[in-house]
């Protein structure tokens, strides 16, 4: 295993500005009016709004100016650009509307609204923050959150009030990417004070005591922090809350966009409602991204609705559509087995006792398949299963490894004909990705001790589940030979046998290889040992490969071209391994987890760490995804993360880190993206990045309650002012 301390850039900015409008002829040329030393002219079409950004200093670079509107079918409508290292920006493509528009920019305030329509061009003058604070409230939330205090070593062990079994690793990893910032962005200015609407507490300790049990996820955030955690946490957030309050700032700067990084275009648009979250979205297959192109955008609300969320980029149109269920009389997926729960645990301070999440569709996540078909893995019934998924049955898979219960299965959505089906699983289902065989094989993860998988060759020929569904424990060849034989239960190793494998929490992300038809999760996300596990048709045999101990654990992942596999890993790294580097046999009484460390290389996410914690970020990323096809614009075979603590995404290219941000609203939360290409012929207009915002709470972002999930659509152009 290697560590790589990776040259990074960070984006975010913040300007403000006084502005000369002036409407211009069609691809005319204009410069600032009023300015001695202008600079260079910049040429906009019609449908652009473009001009230059100065403050007392001269131009201001790596700045970003947002217009938005609501005159769209959809309630908000906002593009974002970057300006160029002489202050000058384009915002291409826009519809025709009338906008509002201003800059934002790190060590500035946001400028005043200026009304604009495209065709124009506006000049701003960006002026100075007044002071360090005004500055910081424009810092994407990792500048606040790393001014929270972890334990110290000493503390661990059981010399203090941190139960024994708690380890250093485990605490970093909660107050990451598996639970602190798993559903929700901590450090934005909502989770960094304390709703008025809580009361009044004697300390902050009591006040995060109480804030946790707000809504419908409080019992087990509760349980969480008061249970495995002993309660501990809650005088280490309510410190980091008091200090805010009492005046302290971060002690660690951004800084403004660079390179590439400015030649970011941020488009969103809300959908959904004010009171429902999004998971994440779809837009194209992952194999062939031109499938579906131009096309709409569908959400996945998870726990929160039915109604899934329908975009239309081309038309900026949206709408719902209502999840159906195969048992109309199933009961709400929420409660046991399921992670939300029915009734608030206590009153949310924006919410009160409302019941928000009402679901029994329960769509996690989406794929398109080459069809143009949507399969979701979603709860189409009760979660006890049919007898043919149980002991007794004839079917193949269960006379192996019988299973009772599913709390997700499949459901297929049919654009053309407005139609749901359903694929009635034994397993439960979380991701899904399709597999690169003839038959279109789709892989599902969440499902628990095994592989599951469905044969959509099958399905599509006979719809009949208990023909077209499959699967099989996950089982290691302990005894070396190559080949399944008898197997005994996990940590009961014998001789001469292969041992049945305990995935943990089971496996979270699905990742078929794109050549050799295996299949890769990541692993023990939520308990036992985090990893790579790796499950082989052919064979029916698996391997796994357990994370170093310095990245802590693992969240969502994804496989190259080359079948390197890259993950969001907990200690703020992205973690990538290449089993091709391996020194050692793969199979056999070693390989049971720490037989190939060789194969790991962390690369350090941007952004500050907690202190104490140096050699990695605090970043806390939620999922990755490999670029394979260049649909975003840097390239092909580029790993890109979710920044779940910095407002975006970061892509690892040449050895660097590339921020791509979304500068407004603050608070962007992503749990999932994909890429799509509409015309390969044109250039960067013809692709780009999808993505939702996932955050839990969507009334947590800068809007405040009435914010809307987003949709977001992020393109790479060749330079800054590229129409």
């Amino acid at each position: 295993m290697t560590f790589r301390h990776d040259l990074y850039s960070t984006v975010a900015v913040a300007a403000i500005a006084a502005f000369v409008v002036a409407a211009l002829p069609e691809q005319g040329f204009a410069q600032r009016r009023g300015t001695p030393q202008a600079a260079p002219a910049v040429e906009i079409d019609k449908d652009d709004i473009g001009g230059v950004v100065r403050g007392p200093k001269g131009p201001e670079a790596g700045v970003w100016v947002i217009a938005e509107t609501t005159e769209l079918g959809t309630p908000r409508y906002v593009k974002s650009v970057v300006t160029d290292d002489q202050g000058r920006y384009v915002i291409p493509d826009l519809p025709v509307a009338n906008y509002q528009v201003w800059v934002r920019g790190y060590g500035l305030i946001d400028s005043p609204k200026v009304r604009a329509k495209p065709g124009q061009i506006v000049n701003h003058t960006a002026v100075p923050a007044p002071n360090a604070r005004a500055a910081a409230h424009y810092y994407p939330a990792i500048y606040w959150y790393v001014m929270m205090k972890l334990p110290p070593a000493k503390d661990f062990g059981g010399s203090s009030d941190i139960p024994k079994d708690v380890t250093r690793e485990i605490w970093r990893q909660r107050m990451g990417n598996v639970d602190c910032v798993g559903c929700h962005q901590l450090g934005q200015e909502a989770t960094r004070t304390i709703p008025a609407q809580l009361g009044e507490f004697k300390s902050g300790a009591d006040a995060w005591m109480r804030r946790v049990q707000s809504g419908q996820w409080g019992d087990a955030m509760t349980s969480r922090l008061a249970g495995q955690l002993g309660g501990v946490p809650y005088k280490y957030f309510g410190d980091w809350t008091d200090r805010i309050a009492k005046g302290e700032l971060p002690k660690h700067k951004p800084q403004r966009p660079q390179g590439v990084e400015r030649n970011v275009v941020v488009t969103t648009w809300e959908w959904s409602t004010p009171d429902k979250y999004l998971h994440d979205l779809i837009s194209s297959d992952r194999r062939k991204p031109t499938v579906n192109a131009y096309g709409k955008l569908y959400g996945s609300p998870e726990y929160s609705t039915d109604m899934i969320p329908v975009l239309d980029p081309k038309t900026h149109q949206v709408w719902t559509i209502k999840g159906e269920v195969m048992d109309p009389n199933m009961p709400l997926s929420l409660g046991p087995g399921h992670a939300a729960q029915v009734k608030p645990t206590a009153p949310s301070p924006y919410w009160g006792d409302r019941q928000l999440w009402d679901t029994r569709f329960n769509s996690h996540n989406a794929m398109f398949d080459d069809q143009g078909r949507v399969w979701h893995a979603a709860s189409i019934r009760g979660r006890p299963n049919p007898d043919w998924c149980k002991r007794g049955s004839d079917h193949p898979s269960a006379k192996v490894f019988p299973l009772n219960d599913s709390s997700r299965q499949v459901a297929v959505y049919d654009p053309k004909t407005e139609k749901f089906s359903f694929v009635d699983t034994c397993y439960g289902t979380h991701h899904l990705q399709f597999g690169y065989d003839a038959n279109n094989t789709l892989w599902l993860s969440g499902t628990g001790p095994v592989a599951g998988w469905i044969d959509t060759k099958v399905w599509d020929e006979t719809k009949d589940a208990r023909k077209a569904v499959g699967w099989f424990p996950f089982v290691l060849d302990l005894n070396g030979n190559g080949k399944l034989d008898e197997f005994t239960e996990p940590g009961k190793p014998e001789a001469g046998k292969d041992m049945r494998f305990n995935p943990g929490s089971g496996p979270y992300a699905v990742m078929p290889h794109p050549t050799d038809g295996s299949v890769w999760y990541t692993s023990g996300v939520f308990a036992g040992r985090p990893g790579f596990l790796r499950y082989d048709p052919k064979t029916r045999l698996s391997e796994f490969y357990a994370v170093p101990k310095e990245a802590v654990g693992l969240r969502g992942g994804d496989i190259d071209k080359d079948g390197v596999l890259w993950g969001s890993g907990s200690a703020g790294h992205l973690v990538s391994f290449d089993r091709r580097k391996c020194k050692g046999p793969l199979n056999g009484p070693q390989a049971t987890g720490d037989h190939c460390p060789e194969g790991f290389t962390l690369h350090r996410y941007p952004g500050p760490s907690f202190e104490g914690y140096e050699n990695g970020s605090a970043e806390a990323s939620y999922y990755t995804w490999v670029d394979h096809h260049n649909t975003v614009g840097l390239g092909e075979n580029v790993p890109i993360s979710t920044a779940n603590l910095q407002d975006g995404f970061v892509a690892f290219k040449d050895g660097k880190m590339i921020l791509m941000r979304v500068p407004y609203p603050m608070g962007f939360y992503a749990k999932g993206l994909d890429g799509r290409i509409d015309d390969p012929a044109a250039g960067w207009k013809g692709r780009g990045l999808w993505s939702s915002s996932g955050d839990r709470t969507p009334w947590l972002n800068e809007l405040g309650k009435g914010a809307r999930p987003l949709a977001v659509h992020i393109q790479v152009r060749p330079n800054p002012l590229a129409k």
